[in-house]
């Protein structure tokens, strides 16, 4: 089985620094270095593309533009790239949700992937008008998905729930194929929702003995519910020709952190909700020593960044390995990103990708045959 590479839309801008933000914090000053425009998106939707990334994934909430608009003029400029659409459950009707992503595979050639956010933090929750709690909010992405999962295979539903109600809902056209479902969360009635309705499971870059728990941990509730799930995760990656140029680019980034904004974004990542999160921050503590928490896995991203706080540092062999590691433990997907996402995509797409290909565990999805991509990786 080939692996899965994804690649990152930096909707909230894109700088040779760390693009700070997320989880409830504003995006840093860097992400004005490179505003997120159709057309520099769309470089990077076409990098992506031509290097045989199989989509690519955008954020969402209010530090950055919205998913749904970017990626319907981005799609215009691509031809096979899909496209990883973070929405999240409650902002939206369930039914003009499952029409919204009909419409979106008939206009785009059926490259919607869908990745469901059930939202961490209540105070940015709020804004957005919503005031459930976390484990409500949960539990009502469960409705949300059931409802739309329905409806995608053309029933017509009825639902009275505790947060939703619909009465003979029914889409005109369903959507073909039907996209897929991405997922995360780390708190235990997020694993029960990824059990039931999800089809990909996403964690965060943590290091394996710890997402080899996780992936137990969905595993055995899935097969509970009578479901098998895929699993993916959300990396950062610095990979270069040499383990020393690697370490370098990293070094630069960290001495890039000012160490008020560093403060300031962790008291506010201090306040999510977030059990993934949570574990995040656990990896760093804050603190700028011991950031490689696993041999090429470095926690220094989280210092400035909610979310995804980890990155794969290394030579192309050694990230090769890393990714292999994962593999091992049931990752099949790798949600990658980089900064700047334009020139990281071709360091990692022409430096990695091309040894995992000569060891069979990668084709791109075009001409798996004759690509670059696809060739015996060179010697550094």
């Amino acid at each position: 089985m080939s692996l899965t590479f994804h690649w990152f839309l930096p909707t909230n801008g894109d700088s040779r620094h760390v693009v700070g933000g997320g989880h409830g914090t504003p995006a840093t000053a860097f992400g004005r270095n490179r505003p997120p425009t159709v057309a520099y998106l769309s470089q990077i939707a076409r990098a992506a593309e031509d290097l045989g990334f199989v989509g690519v994934l955008t954020p969402t909430g209010a530090w950055c533009e919205d998913a749904w608009l970017t990626t319907a003029m981005v799609s215009r400029h691509t031809e096979r790239l899909k496209f990883l659409v973070a929405f999240r459950p409650g902002f939206v009707s369930p039914t003009l949700a499952a029409q919204m992503a009909s419409t979106f595979q008939r206009q785009t050639g059926g490259r919607l992937l869908l990745n469901v956010v059930t939202g961490g933090e209540s105070h940015e929750q709020r804004a957005y008008g919503d005031f459930l709690d976390k484990d409500a909010r949960y539990r009502r992405t469960g409705e949300f998905l059931q409802i739309v999962r329905d409806l995608w295979e053309g029933k017509t539903v009825d639902l009275s729930g505790e947060h939703l109600q619909v009465e003979d809902a029914r889409l005109a056209r369903v959507p073909d194929p039907v996209p897929e479902v991405y997922f995360g969360g780390s708190s235990p009635i997020a694993g029960e929702i990824a059990a039931r309705h999800v089809d990909v499971y996403l964690t965060w870059g943590e290091p394996p003995a710890q997402v080899a728990e996780k992936i137990a941990w969905v595993r055995g509730l899935a097969a509970k519910e009578g479901r098998t799930v895929r699993f993916g995760i959300r990396l950062h990656v610095i990979t270069r020709d040499t383990a020393e140029q690697a370490w370098t680019e990293a070094h630069k980034l960290l001495d890039g952190f000012d160490p008020d904004t560093v403060k300031s974004v962790q008291a506010g990542l201090a306040r999510s909700e977030s059990e993934g999160q949570r574990r995040m921050l656990a990896l760093h503590g804050g603190n700028r020593e011991d950031l490689e928490i696993h041999p090429n896995l470095w926690a220094g991203i989280g210092l400035v960044r909610g979310g995804a706080g980890t990155a794969l540092v290394g030579s192309h062999d050694e990230v090769a390995e890393r990714i292999k590691e994962y593999h091992a433990l049931g990752i099949d997907e790798f949600v990658l990103s980089g900064y700047p996402h334009l020139e990281e995509a071709y360091w990692f797409g022409e430096g990695v990708l091309p040894r995992l290909a000569a060891q069979g565990l990668w084709q791109h999805p075009i001409a798996p045959t004759s690509t670059p991509a696809a060739q015996v990786p060179f010697t550094s």
